[in-house]
């Protein structure tokens, strides 16, 4: 049996492997202490990436509505 790439973990992480190559990702998990580490380690990298969430600064929403207000007022003084 050949090594498991760290590619291949990924791929089965999202459920992009074969059958075959699941099987044996399964089979080489289960006795593999340095494989079932680096496995581990992706799964957590994966938990903590779907944690974070983007949003603007408040400043720059800040800037956007005061942006907007001023064009509003100038378009109802015409």
């Amino acid at each position: 049996m050949h090594s498991i790439t760290q590619e291949e973990l990924l791929q089965y992480m999202y459920a992009e492997t074969s059958i075959e190559k699941t099987a044996a990702i399964k089979a080489a998990l289960q006795t593999d202490w340095n494989l079932r580490e680096q496995y581990e380690v992706l799964v957590s990298a994966q938990q903590n990436l779907e944690k974070v969430t983007l949003a603007p600064r408040k400043k720059a929403i800040d800037f956007i509505l005061n942006y907007a207000n001023k064009q509003v007022k100038e378009f109802t003084e015409q």
